[in-house]
């Protein structure tokens, strides 16, 4: 008779399932994440910009497009810029998505091309590697921060200048422009009835002191303007994020400035389908926090992503500020996710696991920052999983069932061996 003792497994998780964790990205210098989406093979894209600081008074950058695994291992990285060889460029990505062929569509701001600053459209393919690229605007500053693919599989653009609102062909080919209000816009997304909704901020007309509002404007398929609503004090109040939720209506979220308490707020603003507020909240104390992407979540709730200030090293610390939400805006939870310099969080969304995806940056000593890549599960914890060699000198303490119920060993059957050192083996004995 002879035994054969198989050892299935040797491994000591001590914290978490691997549902949640953080990767930073970049080099020396100043890099930064501004939006990230999970993509079809669960993995996710990430685009930013990556600064080159050789030049302290003037650095140059270049956009920064990052392809990771599910677990936030990095697949490749791109870089778009310089295309005039100018060092000192400016090329930064604001948006990102994943389009209908797999590749990628990125939206931001070039002066590569020219003088001036305009909105620079690129199209990758699933590689990262440019098919095309396009630039619009004229002699003023132009910049693009939303890009969304549309129904027709062509490309709906916001931003600020010359052209507020874009709409182009599946070539990125422009089929046509509209400006609106005097301000900026921050976000745009396709609604259910082939229009779009645009959140932003513009110059009030009403503030005694010039201040500004956060904006919210619908527009018909055409970009036709339908109707425009304006939401928030008589300080300086901007809106970054909005999204249509599934009862028609849309969430706004942004800031809200408070000068004479010396500071602001997250400011989270429901509306119905015609843009009447319907409530909104505010989160953040008597401290300067600011709101830089909502979603709405599979529980009806919403997830919000910004930065809080922290008293640490300097009064200008930070921490990324994760705020989960009820249907009718009431907090359930909040984190703070940081270290002891400046990390922020400025785009979130919820994956399919559950959990949330953050990009941002995170800080560093002497200004440095690297792209920051947060996990975290579905209440917003990061946890980490160590492996821990197994001690030469260990005892066992007990063998259990797969159940953990303490046996003695037997042949045929799966049995678990528990260590003094924490560690396990699972093992099974065959009778051959």
């Amino acid at each position: 008779m002879k035994i054969i003792l198989f050892i299935v497994l040797l491994n000591i998780p001590l914290i978490g399932f691997g549902q949640s964790w953080t990767q930073q990205f970049g080099g020396f210098d100043r890099d930064y994440g501004s939006s990230v989406q999970q993509t079809s093979d669960g993995g996710y894209i990430i685009v930013g910009s990556s600064y080159n600081e050789l030049n302290i008074n003037n650095p140059n950058s270049d956009i920064y497009l990052i392809k990771t695994d599910v677990s936030g291992n990095e697949l490749w990285t791109k870089r778009f810029g310089e295309q005039l060889g100018n060092m000192f460029d400016h090329d930064d990505g604001h948006s990102v998505q994943q389009t209908s062929d797999g590749g990628y569509i990125i939206v931001g701001r070039t002066n590569s091309f020219s003088n001036d600053f305009n909105v620079y459209l690129i199209k990758t393919d699933g590689n990262g590697d440019s098919t095309w690229t396009k630039t619009f605007g004229g002699t003023s500053y132009d910049d693009g921060y939303s890009v969304q693919q549309t129904s027709d599989s062509g490309y709906i653009i916001a931003g600020l200048g010359d052209y507020h609102l874009i709409k182009t062909d599946i070539n990125g080919n422009s089929l046509w422009t509209k400006t609106f209000a005097d301000g900026e816009v921050k976000c745009v997304q396709q609604t259910a009835d082939g229009g779009y909704i645009l959140a932003g901020m513009r110059y009030s007309s009403t503030s005694a002191n010039g201040g500004t509002d956060i904006y919210l404007l619908k527009t018909d398929g055409n970009g036709n303007e339908l109707w425009n609503k304006s939401f928030g004090g008589p300080d300086d109040d901007i809106g970054y994020s909005v999204q249509q939720t599934t009862d028609g209506g849309y969430i706004v979220v942004g800031s809200i400035e408070y000068s004479n308490l010396s500071y602001c707020n997250v400011y989270l603003i429901k509306t119905d389908g015609n843009g009447n507020e319907l409530w909104n909240k505010t989160f953040g104390g008597v401290i300067n926090s600011y709101g830089y992407s909502a979603k709405q979540t599979t529980d009806g709730g919403f997830i919000i992503a910004g930065k809080t200030r922290i008293q640490r090293v300097s009064s200008e610390d930070y921490d990324v500020y994760l705020i989960k939400t009820d249907g009718n805006g009431n907090e359930i939870w909040n984190k703070n996710i940081g270290t002891i310099y400046d990390d922020v969080g400025s785009s979130v969304q919820q994956t399919n696991d559950g959990g949330y995806i953050i990009t941002g940056s995170k800080g560093y000593f002497s200004d440095p920052t690297d792209v920051y890549l947060i996990k975290t599960d579905g209440n917003g914890n990061v946890s980490s999983i160590f492996n821990i060699p197994p001690s030469s000198k260990r005892k066992l303490k007990k063998t259990v069932n797969i159940l953990g119920k303490e046996i003695i060993s037997d042949q045929n059957n799966l049995f678990i061996e528990i260590y003094d050192d924490g560690s396990s083996e699972k093992k099974l004995i065959i009778e051959n």
